[in-house]
């Protein structure tokens, strides 16, 4: 009994060095999406953040026309970052078949959390509701200027907004 008392001591005396000796500095942790579209939007100019879903009906209805191609092509000095929402899969697939993706200012994040259950589902970004898909957010220099929280877009609209938002605001 006393050896084995002696080996647990001793194992416990060496776990201590080893806990008090400095540890090797780890990789930083990767950013999460959130910090990733929150780097992005603080850039000069406007940004359009728009949350969508592979499986939603209305953002499929959204991009019939390849409408979303064609908007984010003409409106070339604008970004675009759309967040994938409540899905394991980005979706990639379903935007390329539709026009989207090659375009230079258009990013395409997955989301941490892919739960579509209530209760376990992200319902918030930056502290902001996120209850429907699609929901599209307008930024310029970091600060949200419009946020359509309820269902697809007309693009006449989203021109306009992104027309206003690119003029002239007091800072």
């Amino acid at each position: 009994m006393k050896p084995l008392l002696a080996l647990l001591c001793s194992l416990a005396v060496i776990a201590g060095l080893r806990a008090a000796e400095p540890q090797a500095s780890s990789a930083a942790a990767p950013l999460t999406v959130e910090q990733r579209v929150s780097e992005a939007i603080k850039s000069t100019g406007v940004t359009v953040v728009h949350f969508w879903a592979p499986w939603c009906p209305n953002c499929a209805s959204e991009m019939s026309g390849k409408t979303w191609s064609r908007f984010i092509t003409k409106n070339s000095g604008v970004n675009f970052i759309f967040v994938t929402i409540w899905s394991d899969e980005d979706g990639h697939a379903v935007l390329a078949k539709n026009g989207i993706g090659a375009q230079k200012n258009f990013r395409l994040y997955l989301h941490e959390n892919p739960s579509r259950i209530d209760g376990e589902k992200m319902m918030t970004f930056w502290g902001l509701p996120v209850t429907w898909t699609p929901t599209t957010w307008i930024f310029r220099n970091g600060r949200l200027r419009y946020a359509l929280n309820y269902g697809e877009i007309r693009f006449s609209l989203l021109q306009q907004l992104v027309d206003d938002t690119t003029g002239k605001w007091d800072k």
